[in-house]
């Protein structure tokens, strides 16, 4: 049976309907509704240590992915907007709206930053992620950060990090006596009360005051890092562990009325980028540090454990270290017996789970 002339149209009508709403559907809402804007961030780590570095730039990809394009994020390295060791204060006086850096760097305006980055004989990676993410870190964190006008991400970890690389071989306590090293945070203290000389360098300042003998040693992060900085070229010897950055954290630290002011899809945007960046960076040093140390040592670096004469000192001058800024920082101590708390609870599971798995599987890879 034929369509009455009526019907055709209340189809073709119907038809057009469809086709506008599937367009509209089509089109993205975050474009539809939401501003255009653009940040800066400025990074405390050179270009050329890609792994670190690159989460900022990871951080820009998936923001502007996520928001079409609409959020945007400019990343710059150090010496470009401001010097590497200022960025907070680039982020606190809204110079740029956000900042990737280290927390524990800032340790001269209170020392309480540094537990979220890490301290010695603190937590390791996987701990210190779970402290911020599911112990109450990030809670401390970003109460105590809002004092200074500012509200932290975790995005990334480097896993332990080595011990560093000196010029002589470190035999007993004795020989840390008038060294001069690079290590900044609360290590570059402990370290002070054996005798040691901290510096705090920013990372591209390091090989050349180590060639030039400014420095006797430094630290930075581990294998991967430190090849591409060469240090290997200037002091032999190379130790383990890092007991001072046992999982330390990498901040991206925005400027808090520039993110209060973002609408909550760009907020949405900016922490879920900001958490795979922080889980990304950890995958890419446990994959790439073994042939990057093995390449430093079949070219010469002569691998060295920290003796335990050393290891214990330190130990012990930390726990006396903890103690006294606890009693002159109320702020540290909250954020330091909470994170303190958490290392004690975990160590009970991993003594029984991770720890007996991975020392059979080393014996087993020994063993051949």
């Amino acid at each position: 049976m034929p369509h009455s002339p009526s019907r055709r149209g209340l189809i073709k009508g119907a038809g057009l309907a469809t086709a506008a709403a599937a367009s509209t559907l089509a089109a993205p809402a975050i474009a539809q509704t939401l501003p255009t804007l653009r940040w800066r961030l400025t990074s405390s780590y050179p270009k050329s240590l890609d792994t670190i570095y690159g989460a900022a730039t990871l951080l820009s990809k998936y923001v502007g992915e996520a928001t079409d394009g609409r959020f945007t994020i400019d990343v710059f390295a150090p010496g470009e907007i401001v010097p590497g060791l200022q960025a907070l204060d680039a982020v606190q006086n809204r110079t740029v709206e956000v900042c990737q850096t280290a927390l524990y760097y800032y340790i001269g305006k209170n020392p309480a930053f540094a537990p979220f980055t890490t301290l010695p004989f603190g937590l390791n990676a996987r701990m210190q992620t779970a402290w911020l993410y599911h112990g109450g870190g990030n809670e401390l964190q970003n109460a105590f950060l809002a004092k200074s006008n500012v509200i932290g991400f975790a995005g990334g970890n480097t896993g332990a990090q080595m011990g560093g690389w000196f010029r002589k071989e470190i035999k007993s306590v004795g020989d840390l006596k008038g060294l001069k090293m690079r290590i900044p945070g609360i290590a570059g203290q402990v370290l002070a009360r054996l005798g040691l000389v901290p510096q705090n360098l920013a990372g591209g300042d390091i090989y050349p005051a180590l060639e030039k003998g400014t420095i006797d040693a430094a630290e930075f992060v581990g294998p991967v890092d430190d090849e591409k900085l060469g240090f290997n070229r200037v002091a032999p010897f190379y130790y383990y562990p890092g007991w001072w950055e046992g999982g330390p954290t990498i901040h991206f630290v925005a400027n808090l009325p520039a993110w209060n002011e973002l609408p909550r899809p760009y907020q949405a945007a900016f922490e879920a980028a900001s958490a795979y960046a922080n889980s990304d960076m950890l995958a890419k040093y446990d994959a790439r540090n073994p042939a990057a140390l093995r390449r430093l040592v079949a070219g010469g670096a002569q691998l060295r454990p920290f003796p335990q004469e050393v290891m214990d000192a330190a130990y012990k001058e930390n726990i006396a270290l903890m103690a006294e800024i606890s009693a002159k920082n109320p702020e540290f101590k909250t954020i330091y017996d909470s994170m303190l708390a958490f290392r004690n609870e975990e160590y009970l599971w991993w003594q029984v789970g991770e720890y007996p798995y991975d020392g059979y599987m080393i014996r087993a890879r020994q063993k051949g």
